[in-house]
């Protein structure tokens, strides 16, 4: 049996250009990014998240980031040149963007802005997305690192959200620790707790369930699913976006350009680059921890000495010295 009746409702957000730039510090050609956007529109997917609209002012920008880090609206006009079907939307971090920044929804090409930040600050995240509503965007919070998240502030965050304008609301495993049953019980009480909110989910791969945890989001009505070509995406990735094209059996997807996308470009770049499910990035996710101590042993001498990490990990006096 196929479960195309439940997810009929799903629609795909590639995110392959921004979190995939985590790995390559966004450097990716106008080419691959009109490719990209080529494939995709061609796939049937309906959103491209071409990047960050955070201000270089507030990153203290170093200036070697490609230009996805900081998208400028001019030059994402030259390289995307004609909107077709697939939308283009850009995420903000919360202290990082300047509004001024931000144009009205009809001087820019893009139709999807999405909020990141930590439960904590849900107040600063609700003031940035009414003011996107107000320029005419749609909108999303995505509340990253929920893992971590106590129960109580969670109840309190999306008591906020639910009074706020904006259009869906993420569920995101930032360190790639959940499972399915995890999954589960988030989209129950994120539904219990949102009257009438739509809902996002965003995964990660440390524990090879970044797939299985979206389909089981989307089987339970979650509509917005972010996924990326190839998996590509911070240190272990994210559900491939090409997996869900050949999964969900909505008649408008079609998975053969997206192959040809990998073909052209994806091959060529993981012989370059390193992301996908590596030892290090499933210690974290086991452990519930955030990637960054994985990426900087994958960047060390001791790459592939998997007990040495996973003893500094679980070992606590070890970290004392700092």
């Amino acid at each position: 049996m196929t479960i195309h009746s439940k997810t009929n409702h799903c629609k795909i957000v590639d995110c392959t250009v921004r979190d995939g730039g985590l790995v390559n510090n966004w450097d990716f050609s106008i080419e691959f990014v009109q490719d990209l956007y080529e494939s995709l529109n061609e796939s049937g997917v309906e959103y491209m998240e071409v990047g960050y609209k955070n201000s270089p002012k507030l990153l203290k920008s170093e200036g070697s980031e490609g230009p996805w880090r900081f998208l400028n609206d001019d030059f994402l006009r030259k390289v995307i040149g004609e909107k077709k079907k697939t939308k283009l939307s850009a995420l903000v971090d919360v202290g990082r963007v300047d509004e001024a920044d931000i144009l009205p929804r009809s001087e820019s090409m893009l139709d999807l802005i999405r909020v990141a930040c930590y439960a904590r600050d849900t107040e600063k995240a609700l003031e940035l997305v009414s003011l996107f509503h107000d320029r005419g965007y749609e909108t999303t919070i995505n509340i990253m690192a929920l893992s971590n998240v106590m129960d109580n502030e969670l109840n309190e965050s999306l008591a906020m959200i639910d009074e706020s304008p904006v259009d869906f609301v993420y569920i995101v495993d930032s360190y790639g620790s959940l499972d399915p049953d995890d999954m589960r019980y988030l989209v129950e009480k994120f539904r219990r707790n949102l009257n009438n909110k739509r809902l996002g989910v965003h995964t990660h791969n440390n524990l090879q369930l970044a797939f299985a945890n979206t389909l089981t989001a989307a089987q339970m009505g979650v509509e917005l699913l972010d996924a990326s070509v190839y998996g590509m995406g911070r240190a272990a990735g994210n559900t491939p976006t090409e997996l869900l094209l050949a999964k969900l059996t909505k008649p408008d997807y079609n998975l053969r350009p997206i192959l040809g996308m990998i073909e052209k470009h994806m091959i060529k770049l993981r012989e370059k680059e390193e992301w996908g499910y590596l030892i290090p990035d499933m210690v974290t996710g086991a452990l519930d921890e955030h990637p960054r101590s994985a990426m900087g042993w994958r960047a060390s001498a001791n790459r592939d000495k998997f007990m040495d990490f996973y003893d500094k990990m679980t070992t606590p006096e070890v970290f004392h010295g700092k």
